[in-house]
């Protein structure tokens, strides 16, 4: 265990680090680091936290819009033929990705990948890099 980090630090740094499935796993990974939280204890930190079982697995996920800041900058990098690489603040990504999948207006997206900080953008047709590009800057502009 990091010295000093408390118990949300250390949820966050092991779901970051892991593919943790199951509250129980995460439980004794907690306690192996020297927490241990209860079950309930537990569950009202991840809910505290925004953390969600996504996919399988536990991560954060916010459901604030992505708000451009000092300290959380988006960019988006052309990777020709067809693929965006969006560049976000720690935990913003999959809520920017969602958001992106579920908008109806974008022709040519086949989907995006993301982490933490980082978002794939997957362009069906390399003529539609840049027409998808301005739906996501349009998007992160509306969510501003």
């Amino acid at each position: 265990m990091v010295v000093g980090m408390n118990l949300d630090d250390e949820i966050l740094r092991l779901i970051s680090e892991r593919e943790i499935s199951d509250q129980a796993v995460l439980q004794e990974l907690l306690e192996a680091e020297g927490q241990a939280p209860s079950q309930s204890t537990l569950s009202r930190r991840l809910k505290k936290l925004g953390v969600q079982k996504v996919g399988g697995r536990y991560q954060r996920a916010s459901t604030e819009p992505v708000v451009a800041t000092e300290r959380q900058r988006v960019s988006i990098i052309e990777a020709p033929p067809n693929m965006l690489v969006v560049k976000t603040g720690p935990g913003y990504a999959p809520a920017l990705a969602l958001a992106l999948d579920r908008e109806p207006e974008v022709p040519g997206l086949a989907g995006t990948v993301a982490g933490d900080d980082t978002i794939f953008v997957a362009v069906t047709d390399p003529a539609r890099l840049r027409e998808v590009r301005s739906v996501v800057e349009r998007l992160m502009l509306r969510s501003a």
